[in-house]
C-alpha cells in the first residue's frame, strides 16, 4: 500500500536550501519515492495554517519510506535541511486499490 510522506517547510538560507533539492530527490528515486507535491503555490481553505514550502512525496510502502528517511544516503541531505530550513514531517499511510 503507498505512503506518503508530507512535509512542512519554512526556509531559513534559501540559498544553500538550492543544494539541498538535488540531494534529496536522487536519494528519494532510489528508494522508489516520487514527488507529488514540491513546493507549489499553497492556498488555506479552511482553519488556521500558516503557509510555507510544501512538499509530498509517495513510496510504495511505509516500510520503504522509513527506510528512505534513516538512510546513509539521505543523512547528508538531511542535515543540509536542518542547517537551512525548520520543518515537520509525517508519514501517512495511503489507500489500497
Amino acid at each position: 500500500m503507498a505512503a506518503f510522506v508530507i512535509v512542512d517547510v519554512e526556509v531559513t538560507d534559501p540559498a544553500r536550501y538550492e543544494d539541498y533539492k538535488p540531494a534529496a530527490a536522487a536519494t528519494v528515486a532510489a528508494y522508489g519515492g516520487k514527488y507529488i507535491v514540491r513546493g507549489g503555490k499553497v492556498e488555506t481553505l479552511e482553519g488556521e495554517w500558516p503557509v510555507g514550502r510544501f512538499v509530498i512525496l509517495e513510496f510504495p510502502s511505509m516500510e520503504r519510506a522509513r527506510e528512505w528517511w534513516a538512510s546513509e544516503a539521505y543523512l547528508p541531505a538531511k542535515e543540509l535541511r536542518h542547517a537551512t530550513a525548520r520543518s515537520k514531517m509525517i508519514l501517512v499511510e495511503g489507500m489500497g486499490g
